[in-house]
């Protein structure tokens, strides 16, 4: 092939709890009929596959010369682009999700497909066979859930809930302050009957704005409300109570695990996944919660804000954000007139965050305004970043 770089044309995802506004004001993407723009996808995935200019989808582009798009090492590895890239805009919170490690994904896919569960399925668990870790970078403040707190946190906030119907549950777990018995807890919460489930939620909002004797316990007690709007009887509403609640500032990032709870609640943030989409759900969602699957993927484990941010290495034009995983590298680059070099090893994504950047090798150039990205072909070996802006850049 002849073209090592292209910019690219992406898919973006309406989901109802998207924003309306933020992906347009912050990275100029039209939306002429106001529709929620959840996520815009820069990638190779068949759920929303980008393109190039000439309307050729990256994967038919990947699949007619792997070994220049991918380069050797990505094409034995993984025979096809690893990693998904998105802008994702948050309104309103997305369901409590929990993602397979990448043996489990393997097991899980393979059962289901021998037992003929079509892949579409709404009660499908493993729609591939892969890994889901993710990171998550601000653009604007960003909320979220992630991990569960430390145990005897857990503990003091339903103790100032003070639901009744869980009280048992509540005994045990703090007579026996374990993994083990976090699990259990759980798993009595997720697997309330109806009625039971109703009484508990109804214990649980009652009294909601006065009961909180500590300030983590008002700002629990807050989101619960909030998502009460949403999900009046959905069991996710026990999830502030459990979960870590995590604000990024702009400029902040964090990485979620395999088989680590996390919700994604408010804000716009740049998100970048080994690609996959395997989702485990467990709350705040219509859709169909598999508890036994959910917990027998669950890492309960707790954790804490300093163990779940990642602290970037800086250095004089761009900040990388170490990962544990393969899949994907991130970084985010500050650009000057003056311009800098960087080597390729792997296909590469760059998306412009701000100002004007553009991308040459010594064949071509291309320019990008804020928004705009443009995909690198291994083959291309390097590239030059010149301009008044700033961009990420997503490889393997």
């Amino acid at each position: 092939m002849t073209d090592h770089l292209f910019k690219l044309n992406n898919v973006i995802q309406n989901y109802a709890w998207g924003s309306d506004s933020s992906i347009h004001s912050l990275f100029n993407i039209p939306n002429p009929d106001q529709q929620p723009q959840a996520e815009l996808w820069m990638g190779a995935h068949p759920n929303g596959c980008s393109k190039n200019q000439q309307g050729t989808l990256l994967s038919q582009i990947i699949d007619q010369d792997p070994a220049a798009v991918l380069g050797a090492y990505t094409q034995k590895r993984y025979s096809s682009l690893p990693f998904l890239l998105k802008i994702l805009a948050a309104e309103k919170p997305l369901s409590i999700q929990v993602h397979p490690s990448k043996t489990m994904a393997e097991q899980g896919f393979k059962l289901e497909n021998s037992q003929n569960i079509p892949v579409d399925a709404p009660d499908r668990n493993y729609k591939d066979a892969n890994h889901k870790p993710e990171l998550v970078y601000a653009v604007t403040f960003y909320q979220a859930m992630n991990g569960f707190r430390k145990i005897d946190e857990i503990i003091s906030l339903f103790e100032q809930a003070d639901c009744n119907t869980l009280a048992d549950a509540l005994k045990c777990l703090k007579e026996n302050p374990g993994e083990q018995h976090l699990q259990n807890f759980f798993a009595v919460i997720m697997n309330l009957n109806a009625s039971d489930k109703a009484q508990a939620i109804e214990e649980l909002i009652k009294n909601l704005d006065t009961k909180a004797q500590t300030h983590k316990a008002k700002e629990a007690f807050q989101l619960v409300a909030q998502f009460y709007q949403d999900y009046p009887g959905d069991i996710g509403l026990f999830s502030p109570l459990m979960l870590n609640i995590i604000e990024l500032a702009p400029g902040e990032a964090m990485f979620l695990d395999a088989q680590t709870p996390h919700a994604y609640i408010h804000g716009t943030g740049i998100e970048i996944m080994a690609s996959s989409d395997n989702v485990l759900r467990a709350g705040l969602t219509p859709k169909h919660i598999d508890v036994d699957e959910l917990i027998k993927n669950t890492k309960f484990q707790p954790s804490t804000f300093d163990d779940l941010k990642i602290q970037a290495q800086c250095f004089d034009h761009k900040k990388v954000f170490h990962v544990p995983v393969d899949d994907f590298n991130f970084e985010v680059h500050s650009v000057t007139s003056e311009g800098h070099d960087e080597f390729v090893r792997s296909p590469e994504i760059l998306l412009c965050l701000a100002g004007n950047v553009t991308i040459s090798t010594a064949q071509q150039s291309i320019k990008l305004q804020r928004g705009e990205s443009v995909f690198i072909c291994a083959a291309a070996h390097s590239y030059q970043c010149h301009g008044e802006g700033q961009f990420v850049r997503a490889f393997n």
